[in-house]
C-alpha cells in the first residue's frame, strides 16, 4: 500500500473513532517516510480526539519542524495549548497560522483565546471586524451568536444566528440554537 493510501486509511480510522488503529497507522507512516509531516499530523489529531494534549503538542512540534509553513499545524498546536491553559503560547501559534495564510480556524481560535483570557469585549470587537472584512464566513456569525447568547443577549444572538441560517440553511447547530431562543 502506498503512503497516500495508508494516510487515507489512517484518516478514515480517525473519522470512524478507531483511535488505536489511527495511532498505529500514524506510526507506520512515520516509519515509511520519516521526513513527511503527515504521520505526525495524524498522530496529533488522534491525540486531540483522545483529549491528550501534551502528546498532541509533541507530535505537532515534529510536524512543524518538517513543514514550518503549514498553518494548520500551528492552529492545532495552539488549540492543544489552549486546553492546557498555556494562553501565551496558544496566542502565538494562532497568530502564526493567521500570518501564514489568514486561517479562518485560527481566527476563531484566537477569539476563544480572548474569551478564556477574560477579554470578552476584545473578542466581540475582533469578531465584528472579521464579519465586516469577510461577511460570507458563516462561522463568524455563529460564533458571534454564541457570544451574544452567553452574554444574555438573546435578541442579538438571534439576529446573528438568523444571518448564519440564511447563509447555511442546512446547518443543524444554528437551527438548534434558534430553537432554544
Amino acid at each position: 500500500m502506498s503512503f497516500e493510501e495508508t494516510l487515507e486509511e489512517g484518516l478514515a480510522s480517525l473519522r470512524e473513532g478507531d483511535f488505536d488503529e489511527a495511532l498505529d497507522i500514524a506510526h507506520s507512516l512515520q516509519k515509511m517516510e520519516p521526513q513527511a509531516a503527515d504521520g505526525f499530523h495524524l498522530e496529533a489529531m488522534t491525540f486531540q480526539k483522545l483529549n491528550q494534549w501534551e502528546p498532541s503538542i509533541e507530535a505537532l512540534d515534529k510536524a512543524i519542524k518538517l513543514e514550518p509553513e503549514k498553518s494548520g499545524y500551528y492552529n492545532l498546536r495552539g488549540f492543544a495549548q489552549l486546553q492546557l491553559e498555556q494562553l501565551d503560547d496558544a496566542e502565538d501559534d494562532f497568530k502564526k497560522a493567521i500570518d501564514l495564510d489568514d486561517s479562518p480556524a485560527a481566527h476563531r481560535n484566537l477569539v476563544l483565546h480572548k474569551i478564556m483570557n477574560d477579554q470578552g469585549n476584545e473578542a466581540i470587537s475582533y469578531l465584528l471586524d472579521r464579519i465586516r472584512n469577510n461577511p460570507k464566513d458563516v462561522e463568524n456569525w455563529i460564533l458571534m451568536g454564541d457570544l451574544m447568547q452567553r452574554a444574555g443577549q438573546g435578541e442579538k444572538a438571534r439576529s446573528y444566528y438568523e444571518q448564519a441560517k440564511k447563509m447555511d440553511p442546512e446547518n443543524e447547530y444554528v437551527q438548534g440554537q434558534l430553537d432554544e431562543l
